[in-house]
């Protein structure tokens, strides 16, 4: 029994990586965009909208979004991470499927990000105006600068 303990002990010192890397800046990028993503919607809209059907919606929706948020990005972080060191989502897609996949992913990736950019901008804005206005009671700046 104390062999096979070893055995078991020997292939995992050798399955481990010798030492971890440092964090780096890539690394810190991909934390916070896969953050952003995670919480992007909810910090704007959800608790609003969910908030206003009560307490057990709010607790039945968490429950329901948790699984699909958490595959989806634990999905999303494996397939960036097998490819090689340092690489981002388009490298990867190369690496994987070739120089036209990674070109056709990038441009649906910018048309699928692009859009949910301009509507969490002007959410953002006006969220912020709302709150300076109704809230703290101070008259708001103009739009422009504002955003």
């Amino acid at each position: 029994m104390n062999d096979q303990a070893n055995s078991l002990e020997k292939r995992f010192d050798a399955a481990a990586p010798a030492e971890l890397s440092s964090w780096n800046r890539q690394d810190t990028t991909w934390m916070l965009g896969l953050f952003g993503t995670a919480i992007g919607a909810g910090t704007l809209f959800l608790p609003i909208n969910a908030g206003l059907g009560g307490f057990w919606p709010l607790v039945i929706l968490a429950l329901l979004a948790f699984p699909m948020t958490f595959y989806a990005h634990r999905g999303l972080t494996r397939f960036v991470l097998s490819g090689r060191e340092g690489a981002d989502i388009t490298e990867v897609v190369e690496q994987h499927f070739g120089i036209k996949a990674g070109a056709l992913i990038t441009l649906l990736y910018f048309f699928a990000i692009f859009p949910i950019l301009l509507i969490y901008s002007v959410g953002l804005t006006n969220t912020v105006a709302s709150f300076l206005q109704h809230q703290l009671h101070i008259t708001p700046p103009p739009r422009a600068l504002l955003s």
